[in-house]
């Protein structure tokens, strides 16, 4: 019973999304009508709430919705995995095919698919973890945990995360302190900006050399700076001298924000007591990360891909990898010893900063990274490109995949004949880059670099008890 659910879960997951096309030269850019259904913010609102067992804990309904598989043993999850990144392949060959491109391969994918990588951690492996500040089943406004219900539905009930298996014991731990501070604290909770509230998420991060940090996001809605230093003085006193000095933090940040996202260069984060880091130890390299760098939320599971990119590469002495979306540098500089150099681009500038000092503390001068949207500083380090090394690209986009001015610098690249496209959610947008980078040519959008052709595809299971994998897939032309 519970497979049939996670595979039904599957295929609402994979169900495609007619944008898939807008921008690909020269293409009707409609998709195949379905049969039509409910409305899908209905089937997500139910997936939200977590719907699929009736009567059940708001604990269960929690679970349901940010780990759907959970009930599945491991292997079970495995299978349920390879068929999603199996279906996705299907569906690419089909779009490969709309274009005119010759793509199926036996079973019907676009390339041949390996078996799903298994994560070296299944339980507590989450390195990052964000909390929110609702109202709980128990009506407190001052709950501190993750959500069940939706915004559109005016249903949202905040549920603590403490049963969560793949949420560490330390996340948990802060998060609970960070409640009982609030719950001290006259101030309210900001729910809705306009409400006026000033306590928001809180985000945990660990590393595996026993290092935690947290930054707490609070709006200050017309308090003024006296009244703002009081609030902080008493959350550092809470962690450092009161009940919340059991969290042993090595860093503890506060940001000012009165957006729902806010970068370091809009709202700086203000360290509050200890390091301005914490560091990871990845291949036998030392990584620094500040409070919004990238980094893979599973530390054992990147080792595990990180050697893969390795060997997949195929890089020879003489190659230059482009490291598009690098973060703090970390797949760059695990085969710097193997390339002749490394450059690396990356919208995050306290990422890059944290990836300059990454490269001189390991000792690794054969590097260069450049800080600023791939979109504005790709195009242009291409256009002047002479250099006669073979170029290799390995791209490590968001969730909103690629800008298509990248995909159009890359594909105009000869130099670049192999493409490593490493996605979390490759039935997004990372699928209308695929079809970008497979593409026939088109002189009218400006691109007339040879076409890709997908080559080799490698599930990774970083984040065990979900429907999601990390899928590295292979281009070359």
């Amino acid at each position: 019973m519970a497979l049939s659910h996670a595979l039904r879960l599957l295929r609402r997951h994979l169900r495609p999304s007619s944008a898939l096309l807008s921008s690909l030269p020269g293409q009707d850019r409609s998709l195949p009508t379905e049969k039509k259904t409910a409305p899908k913010w209905k089937e997500k609102k139910k997936a939200r709430e977590g719907c699929s067992v009736l009567g059940c804990s708001w604990e269960e309904r929690l679970a349901n919705v940010v780990t759907p598989l959970w009930r599945l043993a491991y292997q079970e999850q495995l299978k349920v995995k390879y068929e999603s990144q199996r279906k996705i392949l299907q569906i690419l060959a089909s779009r490969l095919e709309d274009l005119g491109i010759a793509a199926q391969k036996p079973g019907g994918l676009c390339c041949p698919l390996q078996p799903v990588v298994p994560s070296p951690v299944i339980n507590g492996y989450r390195n990052k973890s964000t909390f929110s500040v609702n109202r709980g089943p128990d009506g407190n406004p001052k709950t501190v945990g993750l959500y069940v219900g939706t915004g559109r539905a005016r249903n949202i009930v905040c549920v603590k995360a403490n049963h969560m298996e793949n949420i560490p014991s330390k996340h948990k731990q802060v998060a609970q302190c960070y409640e009982e501070f609030i719950r001290r604290s006259p101030l309210d909770p900001c729910i809705l900006f306009h409400e006026g509230g000033h306590w928001r998420e809180l985000m945990v991060r660990t590393t595996s050399c026993g290092q935690t940090m947290a930054i707490i996001t609070f709006h200050p809605q017309e308090l003024g700076q006296e009244a703002l230093a009081t609030q902080k003085a008493l959350l550092k006193k809470f962690f450092t001298c009161g009940p919340g000095r059991v969290c042993d933090l090595t860093s503890l940040y506060f940001q000012e924000s009165t957006m729902t996202r806010c970068s370091h260069e809009q709202s700086p984060f203000q360290l509050l007591h200890g390091e301005p880091h914490i560091f990871e130890e990845v291949l036998g390299l030392k990584f620094r990360i500040s409070p919004d760098a990238f980094f893979q939320v599973n530390t054992g599971g990147a080792e595990v891909l990180y050697q893969a990119v390795r060997e997949l590469s195929q890089a020879g002495g003489d190659t230059v990898l482009l490291d598009i979306c690098c973060g703090t540098g970390t797949i760059g500089l695990s085969l710097a010893h193997q390339v002749s150099k490394i450059i690396g681009i990356e919208v995050v500038e306290k990422a890059i900063e944290d990836a300059r000092w990454n490269a001189a503390f390991n000792g690794i001068s054969n590097c260069e990274f450049h800080s600023g949207k791939a979109e504005a500083v790709l195009p242009q380090l291409l256009s002047s490109w002479e250099d006669a090394r073979p170029l290799l690209a390995v791209v490590n986009p968001s969730r909103a995949g690629l800008h298509y001015r990248v995909v159009r610098a890359i594909r105009n690249c000869k130099s670049i004949q192999r493409l490593l496209y490493i996605s979390c959610k490759p039935e997004g947008e990372a699928m209308r880059n695929f079809l970008e980078l497979c593409c026939p040519s088109d002189p009218g959008k400006k691109l007339a670099g040879e076409p890709f052709a997908p080559t080799l595809a490698i599930p990774f299971d970083m984040f065990p008890h979900t429907v999601h994998c990390e899928l590295v897939l292979l281009f070359t032309r």
